[in-house]
């Protein structure tokens, strides 16, 4: 992995079998609501989520994100670069994006049969904003932001499926 890039993940055990965690968390408009909604790590404000003809759901296809944060228009979009359900989905950041605390990324999940339930397994890997008027952001906020995200997309299946919401949690973050 290149140096420059950052790196944190999260696992958790999900009472679900794998097929249906994965149909869950395949919907990237329910999977990335933290984005979509108004919180103090969004600065109060949200991003809103439109999705091509695949949906999210398939190699190639583009999710985009636009909103105002801190009154800073903010805009990415993301390609599923793998997609082998009900096991694994990644994408990443292509062409000019316009985020604050982080760079471009590339942000996936795993999902594993263990005993009948999932261990869900949710990543980041991620640089630092490129402009250099930002960049110190990337320094002081992107590992807690990188956290926060993860842990959001974590949480939502875990509500969802754990009746008892007790969570197993294994975070790993470096530098590398």
């Amino acid at each position: 992995m290149n140096p420059k890039i950052r790196h944190y993940e999260e696992s958790t055990i999900v009472d679900i079998s794998p097929m249906r965690l994965f149909a869950y968390v395949d919907d990237h408009a329910r999977f990335a609501s933290h984005m979509n909604s108004s919180s103090w790590m969004m600065g109060r404000g949200h991003m809103n989520t439109q999705v091509d003809t695949g949906r999210g759901q398939r190699v190639g296809s583009h999710i985009q994100m636009d909103g105002k944060i801190l009154g800073i228009n903010l805009y990415l979009d993301e390609v599923v670069t793998q997609y082998e359900p009900p096991y694994l989905k990644i994408w990443k950041t292509v062409g000019d994006i316009n985020l604050l605390i982080i760079g471009h990324y590339q942000m996936g999940f795993k999902i594993e049969e263990e005993r009948g339930k999932s261990l869900f397994t949710v990543f980041i890997n991620y640089k630092l904003p490129q402009y250099i008027g930002t960049r110190w952001l990337g320094y002081l906020l992107g590992g807690v932001y990188a956290k926060w995200c993860v842990r959001q997309m974590l949480s939502g299946p875990t509500k969802y499926f754990n009746h008892n919401n007790e969570r197993q949690n294994y975070g790993t973050q470096s530098s590398r």
